[in-house]
């Protein structure tokens, strides 16, 4: 019983039912892009092209500066995005980084390269295809969370 009570405390704090107010959260939200594009346009170009890394580590860390930053954003505003594709790529491309790090002693082109595609198509991509959560197998909104038959999702078209 504790922990059934614990858990729906824990989820209604990591999940409440209207998200959290961030005064000027669309200009913070472009300016972090803004700086991210910067910093990873920098990285990958001198990273890739063998500068060394007293060219590439300033890039590195506006990159993953403004990375870390737009995620605490995410989550502090709403953490129902990591329940949805969105959130859970942005996952898979730090593990796609992560794995190039690891298993290869160069820099691989076509690591940077998938992460910019998955960045650009799910960035793009219609609502219900953004806010579609593999977890859950269906598109997952807050409304969806609460117990509401239908997901609201603002859509600039279903195309």
């Amino acid at each position: 019983m504790a922990l059934f009570v614990f858990r729906k405390a824990f989820m209604s704090w990591l999940i409440p039912q209207q998200k959290r107010h961030l005064p000027g959260k669309r200009w913070i939200s472009i300016a972090l892009r803004s700086l991210h594009l910067v910093g990873i346009a920098g990285l990958a170009g001198a990273y890739l092209f063998n500068q060394p890394q007293s060219v590439w580590f300033p890039y590195l860390i506006v990159g993953v500066g403004s990375g870390v930053l737009m995620v605490a954003k995410e989550l502090y505003v709403d953490t129902i995005w990591l329940y949805q594709l969105r959130g859970q790529l942005v996952l898979f491309k730090l593990l796609l980084l992560a794995a190039g790090i690891y298993w290869f002693a160069q820099p691989q082109a076509w690591i940077y390269i998938l992460v910019i595609l998955i960045s650009g198509i799910i960035s793009h991509a219609p609502g219900k295809i953004r806010y579609y959560s593999v977890i859950y197998g269906k598109t997952f909104t807050r409304e969806v969370w609460m117990g509401m038959s239908e997901p609201k999702i603002r859509d600039c078209g279903d195309n």
